[in-house]
Order: structure tokens, then sequence, then C-alpha cells
């Protein structure tokens, strides 16, 4: 990759992980189906205008921003609602690269090799790690834990319609699709919430720039960016980058919330990030990094 557009892919990791920070500001100002709502809201206006009608099909869109839009931040700004860290939230929703393999192996009859299969089992023991120490903990965190689990897969899957749909411009889709959310999360939060006239009444300027973070920051530029980099590399050389998503996010969590982590947590961490790892970086560059290990333990190296 051209220096140029590692910085861009490094950027777009970075405003994806510090955004869990940003959505832990947010809840303490809207209720999480309201905010979801209103987060589409301005990522679909005014940047609708500006781009081809017509240009994703409407199946593609209504399906995708149902099971992203609604469901998947739904899921999401709920469970850390209910207690799940900002800094472990962005690395548990990395989950979804394990749920992809899944559905994708079911779905496309794409099986994932020996080595994904490793990465799979590393990052399922450090949710499994994670469970047992939020039960001892408080039950509201399990119950975050599940709904941010349940939020990686509904993103899995889609990834798969994504994979489905063939050939589309992620801006484009990213733009349409957000048309689709406000309306049912409006009506969800219209039966699940209260509080909504209020925050809107005691409205901040904190409360505006995390509108405005997670809308247009977060979501059209990062996406439109993100979408650039796949189109002009492969997505195996692009991917990796996606990996320090939760890096960024627990540090800036760490920096900005003053979040601690636990040794289990850090545990639990250090199993998903390398199951993920094992995941998404390309079998040559695993080869590469076992054999400069292997060259560094091995006696009068």
């Amino acid at each position: 990759m051209r220096p140029k557009d590692i910085l861009i892919a490094i950027a777009v990791a970075f405003i994806w992980g510090f955004n869990f920070v940003v959505i832990e500001i947010g809840l303490d100002s809207f209720p999480p189906l309201f905010f979801s709502a209103l987060r589409f809201v301005f990522s679909a206006f005014p940047a609708i205008f500006f781009i081809p009608k017509k240009s994703v099909g409407l199946q593609w869109v209504i399906a995708i921003g149902l099971l992203l839009g609604v469901l998947m931040f739904s899921l999401l700004f709920v469970g850390m609602k209910a207690g799940m860290p900002a800094g472990l939230s962005s690395l548990v929703l990395q989950i979804q690269s394990v749920f992809t393999l899944i559905l994708s192996s079911l779905l496309l009859k794409d099986s994932p090799s020996f080595l994904q299969k490793s990465g799979m089992a590393f990052a399922f023991g450090g949710i499994l790690i994670l469970v047992v120490d939020t039960i001892e903990q408080s039950d509201a965190n399990l119950i975050g834990l599940g709904f941010v689990v349940s939020a990686g897969l509904a993103w899995a899957a889609s990834n798969i319609l994504m994979k489905k749909a063939g050939s589309i411009n992620m801006f484009h889709l990213i733009i349409s699709m957000s048309l689709i959310p406000p309306l049912p999360l409006f009506l969800l939060s219209w039966f699940f919430e209260t509080g909504q006239v209020r925050s809107i009444e005691t409205l901040t300027l904190t409360g505006v720039a995390v509108i405005l973070y997670t809308s247009i920051i977060s979501t059209v530029l990062a996406f439109g960016f993100w979408g650039k980099l796949l189109a002009r590399y492969s997505p195996n050389i692009v991917a990796p980058f996606s990996l320090l998503v939760p890096v960024f996010g627990m540090l800036s969590s760490w920096i900005m919330l003053n979040e601690s982590f636990s040794v289990m947590e850090w545990v639990a961490s250090l199993c998903i990030f390398s199951g993920l790892l094992v995941i998404v970086l390309p079998p040559q560059v695993l080869e590469r990094i076992k054999t400069l290990l292997i060259s560094r333990v091995k006696p009068g190296a």
C-alpha cells in the first residue's frame, strides 16, 4: 500500500475505535434506540442528495438497512447501555469476523481453513472467559455482553448479504441504507423507551457533537474511505487494519473514560485478539511471523 493509503486505513481504524467512547458519552444524553435513530437520520441527510439514484439495488438497501442499521446498532447501543464497557465492546464486536466465517461456511459453502478454525476457537474461548468473569461481577454486564455478541452476529449476517449483493459501491450503500433504520428505530424507541423529548430539550453542544461524530465522521466519511481502499486493494491487504479498531477503542476508553480492565478481562482480550489475528491475516503473513518467532528463540540466534 502507498504510505498515504496506510495512513488513511489507520485513521479509519482510529475513528471507529474512538467511536465507542463517543457512543458511551452519547448514551448519557439519549436513550439507546433513539440515539441510534438520530445517528442514521444525519448519516442519510443531506448526503443522500449527492449520490446517484438507484446506484444500489433496493432489495439490498432494505435488507442490509434492517439487519445492520436497525438490528446490529440497536443491540450494540442497548448492550453498552446495559453496562458493557466501551473498550471491551470495541473488541467483542469484532467477533463478527468469527460469525462471518461460520455463516459463510453454512450459506456460501466457503469452508474455513484449519488456521481460521483455530482462530475461531481462541476467539470463542475469550468470550467464554468474559462470560465467566462477568457472571461473578454483575448480571447487567452479562446482559450487555450478550447484546454486543448478538450485534456481532447481526453484523456478520449483513456481511453475507453484502457478499451476495456482488460488486457494490460501499459509500453509496451506507448512505442509501441509512434511510431505512430511522423509522423502525423511532417506533421501537416510542414503545420501549422514555426520555426522548427531554433529551432534545436539554440538548447540549456535547450531544450535538456526539450525533455529528457518529453519523458523519464514523459512518459516512469512515465507510467512504474504507470502501475506496477496498476498491483499490485486495481485501486481504485492507482487512487486517480492522484489528486496530479494538486497540484504539480500548486505549481511548482508558484515556477518556478511565476504564480499567481486570486480569481476566486482559486474558480474554488476548484470546479474542489472537483469534481475530489468525482469522484476518493471510496465511503467508502468519507463516512469516511463525518463522520469525522460531528464529528468535533458537539457541544462539
